[in-house]
């Protein structure tokens, strides 16, 4: 496995005013062999020329969050990771690699949760090229296998967590939003730790149902919901009619007998408890035959 290791390299300046001052002394030379017709003089301008030439090549200049992995005849010689005016070897290779952060947005993918129901998820990794020599050496494309690790990763989260209906205390992908982020994100850099790369954050962009079930599990979400607003209306309600008789019987307005309080109960429970507003009788009393 390739770990990256620093290239030492030379001020760029210091060779660009070597060259500078090589090609003024080739171009001299040069003059006065031909004036002199002295090829004794003109070979020598010749090979300074070209030696001038091939050393300027090694001349790059490295802009910020940028490095560049040297080969030298097939062999890692080290990453250039600073940022100026350099000179190398010019019969190095110099390959250059992004260390910016980079986004990735996946692809919407439909799978199983863990209880085997179909969700459409998709997620959006930022990482950054931590490691050149890896991201270099040790896979053919390191922004490929992000890609391809990813939804990988997508994909066993998906298997691993329940959509919204676990078990007790059981973290799932609606409501663990924390949690499911960290879990992606260490997959995530276990799976990437081959390439070099460094994963700054993993978050769950798109989840939902899949089209086929969504429909049964929106009327089984409604009605959680209905049954969870029926049971906090039927506590509140029978709070209220407890309050209601124990005021009565403290302040001695009615004497209620066990029936009596068993349809006065009843009666307060269906109006509190109703969808529809109570509609209360009045009793103007018997009339006279």
């Amino acid at each position: 496995m390739a770990t990256e290791k620093n290239y030492p390299s030379s001020s760029g300046w210091t060779m660009l005013f070597v060259c500078i001052a090589g090609a003024l002394l080739a171009i001299a030379l040069f003059i006065t062999g031909a004036v002199q017709q002295s090829p004794v003089v003109i070979v020598p301008a010749l090979l300074l020329g070209v030696g001038v030439l091939i050393s300027s090549i090694g001349l790059f200049a490295q802009q910020p969050n940028m490095a560049r992995v040297m080969l030298l005849f097939g062999e890692y010689r080290g990453t250039v990771r600073d940022t100026g005016f350099f000179w190398a070897n010019p019969f190095v290779i110099r390959k250059p690699i992004s260390l910016r952060l980079r986004n990735l947005e996946g692809s919407l993918l439909k799978v199983n949760d863990k209880q085997g129901n179909p969700i459409e998820i998709a997620a959006v990794v930022v990482w950054r090229v931590e490691d050149t020599a890896r991201a270099s050496f040790n896979v053919a494309d390191y922004t490929t296998y992000v890609r391809v690790q990813s939804e990988s990763a997508v994909r066993h989260l998906a298997n691993s967590y329940a959509y919204d209906h676990g078990e007790e205390h059981e973290i799932t992908l609606r409501s663990g939003v924390d949690e499911v982020s960290t879990f992606l994100k260490a997959e995530l850099q276990t799976r990437l730790a081959e390439a070099g790369v460094a994963v700054e954050e993993a978050r769950l962009t798109h989840l939902a149902y899949a089209p086929e079930i969504a429909g049964a599990m929106l009327r089984r979400q409604q009605a959680d919901a209905i049954i969870a607003a029926r049971q906090k209306i039927v506590h509140g309600a029978v709070s209220i009619v407890e309050m209601a008789l124990s005021d009565l019987a403290q302040r001695n307005v009615l004497t209620l007998n066990d029936e009596r309080r068993a349809a006065m109960v009843s009666n307060l429970l269906v109006v509190l408890c109703s969808e529809q507003n109570a509609q209360p009788v009045v009793s103007t009393g018997t009339s006279s035959p």
